[in-house]
């Protein structure tokens, strides 16, 4: 994931910052508890495309 390009990227939702997870090839957004796939290196920044953090997932953020 280029930084400069995760440096411009909100989240579509809640327009917070993201963060890249680099184990699932993900865009994390905290405040609304989705994951925005990548593929092809291209983030698919679509609320509808996007899978919601599980509990766990959650919890370990908030450490």
């Amino acid at each position: 994931m280029d930084p400069k390009l995760l440096d411009i990227l909100v989240c579509p939702v809640s327009k917070a910052p993201l963060e890249w997870n680099k184990e699932t090839n993900e865009l994390i957004c905290r405040s609304s508890g989705l994951a925005y796939p990548i593929r092809d290196d291209i983030p698919v920044m679509l609320e509808s495309e996007a899978r919601t953090l599980t509990t766990e997932e959650r919890l370990k953020e908030s450490q």
